[in-house]
């Protein structure tokens, strides 16, 4: 009979940032009962995915083994960590455990979906635990840039294991709560099998700063401030936001919230107790009524969002409001990488309205909200785990902090997402590798990666689109001559005659000179023209388009 055994396998989040999904098994291989962590999405870019709303981890491994899934937990509110929440319940059909803050906004994302309350179970913090099937699971405080953020204690027959979640260390974090050493201690007291720990800036070479360093600052900003002053953070920091509004309304400033995301945010801190003495906003519909000079905007977009608050007002108005010369916008938030062309052009459309920008590029107006590398060293010293396996970063990430583990005398092992390690002995070892990927939600329809819908989108956006139309009668002979239409593609070439034209004459000269068997043979036919049009577009406008080829036969 075969031993029981503890598995770990990243299924998003381990080798890129976002995406966030984590396995964890135990008992006989193959058989072993699972609990999934966090469910997130990462989201797309113009470049590559053009067209796609989300990008959601692969969990066709998942659905496979439904039957054994005995929860989902949750660790925090953030999008990278929640937002696949609604979109794979019905795939997976496991309960969803979370703390309060995190349950309200999880409640959300199924309701979307028409699923009920109860498809989500509010739990309470350490030393409360959850049972499910071999695994003993409780959610430890730690301080995060969103409130309620929890690392996972996870109790199993083979040992204990902490899932950090993305964390740092901040005694002072204004809301939620703050870094406790001692708690730690504590939990590690027993012995920690595994430490699966979050990367992110394990680069970062100084200690982790407290959110509390950023009020004197901001608020030394916006005090300075003569007209109309716009900030903008993630949506999620409702610490950050508080702190915002209180600077504002410090300096007299009406304030206001802009964008769903951020007034959803505030309103479930509120609901859920976690957030208390938020200074008093107006509504949107009346901001526009206030003197500039006192008023304060708060807006989503901090890391360029097209259809943000903050890329609605760089482009124009947004609720009757309209940046002016010598207004004042602050970003105060990290670009994360891969946004920032998108934050740079906000910036260059708030400069030509007059407007002064200001970032967090000199520190003071943003910190982190993950552990740099002293940090993780501290969590490491205290938890004294038997092996850590970094997660939440790009595979340079999990490599450094490998290189971090075992240059402290302890094992680490880099694990990227598909890679199954046994945490059973001593020593943990690859078991298998499962096929892992990306799904799109396009619309609104899942699709996979290499379905071929967001490729042959890309390739139309690269070499434009010919559709050739073509009519044969009962005797398989041409009705007249073919017709093109074009789309994303300049209307003249070298020839300088219409390239339509151009195409038209070529295709009909190939349907005159064809012969039977291509002119019964659908196939063939279709083939023939889209050769001739590739051929000359070439020649044309030096470009291969793409090509589809309607046939009609007159029966």
């Amino acid at each position: 009979m075969s031993q029981d055994r503890l598995i770990y396998l990243p299924l998003g989040g381990a080798g890129e940032i976002g995406m966030n999904c984590y396995v964890y098994g135990y008992g006989k291989p193959g058989e072993e009962r699972l609990i999934a962590v966090d469910l997130g999405v990462a989201f797309p870019d113009m470049d590559s995915t053009p067209g796609v709303d989300l990008i959601l981890p692969d969990i066709t491994w998942l659905k496979q083994n439904r039957n054994r899934i005995e929860a989902v937990f949750v660790t925090h509110a953030h999008e990278d960590h929640i937002g696949a929440v609604g979109h794979t319940f019905e795939h997976l059909g496991a309960k969803v455990y979370a703390r309060a803050f995190t349950a309200n906004l999880a409640r959300q994302k199924l309701a979307e979906y028409g699923i009920g309350e109860k498809a989500v179970q509010t739990c309470s913090k350490w030393p409360a635990t959850v049972q499910a099937g071999p695994f003993t699971v409780g959610f430890l405080p730690i301080s995060h840039s969103i409130p309620e953020s929890s690392a996972l204690v996870i109790d199993t027959p083979a040992g204990r294991i902490i899932h950090s979640g993305d964390f740092k260390l901040d005694t002072t974090p204004l809301v939620g709560e703050p870094w406790d050493p001692a708690l730690w201690a504590e939990v590690a007291k027993p012995g920690v099998k595994a430490l699966i720990c979050d990367s992110t800036n394990v680069f970062s070479p100084h200690p982790g700063r407290s959110e509390a360093s950023v009020g004197p600052n901001v608020e030394k900003l916006v005090a300075g401030a003569k007209n109309m002053v716009v900030a903008t953070t993630f949506a999620s920091n409702v610490a950050r936001v508080r702190t915002l509004a209180e600077a504002g309304d410090r300096a007299g400033r009406s304030i206001c919230l802009m964008g769903r995301a951020m007034r959803r945010m505030i309103e479930a801190a509120v609901a859920t107790g976690v957030l208390t003495g938020f200074p008093k906003v107006i509504a949107p519909e009346d901001a526009s009524m206030v003197p500039r000079d006192s008023l304060m905007l708060i807006v989503t977009g901090s890391q360029g969002e097209r259809r943000a608050a903050s890329a609605q007002l760089a482009r124009g108005k947004y609720n009757g409001i309209e940046l002016k010369e010598g207004d004042m916008f602050l970003f105060s938030s990290k670009t994360i990488p891969g946004n920032e062309r998108d934050v740079i052009r906000i910036m260059n459309q708030l400069s030509e309205k007059g407007v002064d920008v200001v970032d967090e590029s000199n520190g003071l107006y943003h910190v982190s909200g993950h552990a740099n590398r002293p940090d993780l060293e501290t969590v490491q010293d205290i938890v004294q785990p038997q092996v850590v396996i970094p997660m939440h970063g790009e595979h340079r990430h999990l490599r450094e902090h490998v290189k971090l583990a075992q240059a402290r005398g302890r094992t680490g092992i880099l694990a990227v997402n598909g890679t199954m390690i046994d945490l059973s002995g001593n020593a943990p070892t690859v078991a298998e590798f499962i096929e892992t990927g990306r799904t799109y939600l396009d619309g609104t329809v899942q699709i996979g990666a290499l379905d071929g819908v967001v490729r042959d989108r890309i390739r139309m956006a690269l070499n434009g689109h010919v559709t050739v139309t073509v009519i044969l009668d009962e005797d398989d002979d041409p009705l007249g001559d073919p017709w093109c239409d074009v789309m994303g593609l300049p209307e003249t070439g070298r020839s300088h005659a219409p390239l339509v034209d151009v195409l038209e004459e070529d295709l009909g000269q190939f349907l005159g000179r064809a012969g039977n068997k291509t002119l019964i043979d659908d196939d063939k036919l279709e083939d023939g023209l889209r050769k001739v049009v590739r051929h000359v577009c070439l020649n044309e406008i030096g470009k291969k388009p793409e090509v589809t080829v309607v046939i009609s036969r007159l029966s």
